[in-house]
């Protein structure tokens, strides 16, 4: 089975490197080699390796600069998408895609399901939600899976944040009224290696349908809750001084992107179908840090 894999060095798409190898042979291509904010490029690129799987893990992330950048984030997050997804129904090929849970607006009081009407409040979620529409347009064999709040030891995210500052302040402010899952990214690629392999099971069988599928760890907390953790994991594996937090309302946090008060996704629908139960995600956060050597780069 030959896979080809976007966004190769991106949170996700390392950890996909790996976990994706015992399934056949893997195309792993980073923005370098496939740019998804050239969408006219993508037609050759898909054509040329004839992939029977598309693993799509490449996107626009930048959730505050999308605001400024709505149609460069619409381009590659949505009509890029759509343009991969369409190569995808023409070679018979299997689409996997993320998506995110902010393509909700967080006025839920309970955890959001698949078939809940998407309304995203900033131009990020509005651009995923662009792109999901065009994968379901397209027709072809594919699966959406939204994630919230994707972590790792590796990039420019959260956990990094945190121990940077940790190391730089005595005192931390963390937003205290915002809800989800974090998630951490090796996880997201373990359970779609083995999404794609019952999946192709299904195919031969002739029994696949399509759909969308919440993929997230188990539990849910607030980003002071994250930060605590976080903290309490870097004092026992990697000897980062416990810093004092203090949590704090969004209101007294102004970013540029409104953010959903509740990013929690409920998981029943891709447990039933796939058999995936993730991990707590304080468990999973453990997992990470302890692993984590690269945490100790200053």
């Amino acid at each position: 089975m030959r896979l080809l894999l976007t966004g190769a060095n991106g949170q996700v798409g390392w950890e996909l490197r790996r976990s994706l190898m015992p399934l056949g042979k893997v195309m792993a291509m980073d923005r370098n080699a496939c740019d998804l904010s050239r969408p006219q490029d993508l037609p050759r690129i898909i054509r040329e390796i004839a992939p029977d799987v598309i693993i799509n893990a490449a996107a626009y992330t930048g959730v505050d600069k999308a605001e400024e950048e709505e149609s460069l984030a619409t381009l590659v997050n949505g009509i890029a998408v759509g343009v991969i997804a369409d190569e995808a129904r023409k070679l018979g090929a299997l689409l996997i895609h993320y998506s995110t849970d902010y393509v909700f607006d967080g006025t839920k009081a309970i955890p959001y399901v698949e078939d809940d009407p998407p309304h995203p409040i900033n131009a990020y979620g509005r651009s995923k939600l662009v792109g999901e529409q065009a994968v379901e347009r397209c027709g072809g064999n594919h699966l959406i899976l939204r994630t919230s709040w994707v972590y790792a030891a590796r990039g420019h995210i959260f956990l990094r944040t945190v121990l940077r500052l940790a190391r730089e302040r005595d005192e931390l402010r963390i937003v205290s009224d915002q809800f989800g899952a974090p998630t951490w990214a090796r996880e997201i690629a373990d359970a779609t290696a083995s999404i794609l392999g019952r999946a192709c099971h299904e195919q031969e069988a002739q029994n696949f349908v399509s759909g969308i599928f919440n993929l997230t760890a188990a539990g849910a907390t607030s980003w002071f809750g994250f930060a605590e953790a976080i903290l309490d994991q870097a004092e026992r594996h990697i000897g980062v001084r416990r810093n004092i937090v203090h949590p704090i309302s969004s209101l007294d946090y102004p970013v540029r992107a409104a953010r959903p008060k509740n990013c929690w996704l409920a998981t029943d629908r891709i447990r039933a179908r796939f058999g995936i139960t993730m991990a707590d995600w304080k468990r999973a956060l453990t997992r990470c840090m302890q692993g984590a050597i690269l945490l100790q780069e200053k």
